[in-house]
């Protein structure tokens, strides 16, 4: 199983995303990338995030953590969804760094309706709003992936 970071940047209540086209389908994902080897998770959204996106941002504690299995290709990934913070820069598309469209700013109360990856939005807005408590949310129900 892989594990992939991803990091939720929030200001003026609304959430920094990158947008994809997938066919017919806008895709929304939460900046994050796959670690190298000897990095630890933080470290891999820190340079992922300066790599793509031109930023630099401080990482906070573990919001959302799940799996989406994909039985077919016989593999998965663990989503590790970070609280940060961004300390510098303006996010800004790096072509040669990621085939992402372009970058967005999305309001936090929207993310549940997106096609959003990895698909936590109605587990994010739980915990803002305290209904949720734990982390762990067990499988992620991507619908391209199934």
């Amino acid at each position: 199983m892989k594990v992939r970071p991803a990091v939720v940047l929030v200001e003026n209540d609304h959430v920094l995303l990158t947008r994809y086209e997938y066919g017919d389908q806008t895709v929304f994902q939460l900046p994050g990338g796959n670690p190298d080897p000897g990095e630890t998770l933080p470290e891999a959204l820190m340079r992922e995030l300066r790599e793509e996106l031109g930023i630099e941002i401080e990482v906070q504690g573990l919001l959302v953590m799940g799996e989406v299995l994909l039985p077919q290709l016989k593999q998965g990934v663990l989503h590790c969804v970070f609280l940060g913070t961004l300390v510098g820069g303006i996010p800004r598309i790096n072509p040669a760094e990621t085939t992402a469209l372009e970058v967005v700013w999305r309001p936090l109360s929207s993310i549940a309706g997106l096609h959003l990856y990895p698909n936590v939005g109605v587990e994010l807005l739980e915990l803002v709003t305290g209904v949720r408590s734990s982390p762990y949310i067990g499988k992620i129900r991507q619908e391209w992936f199934g």
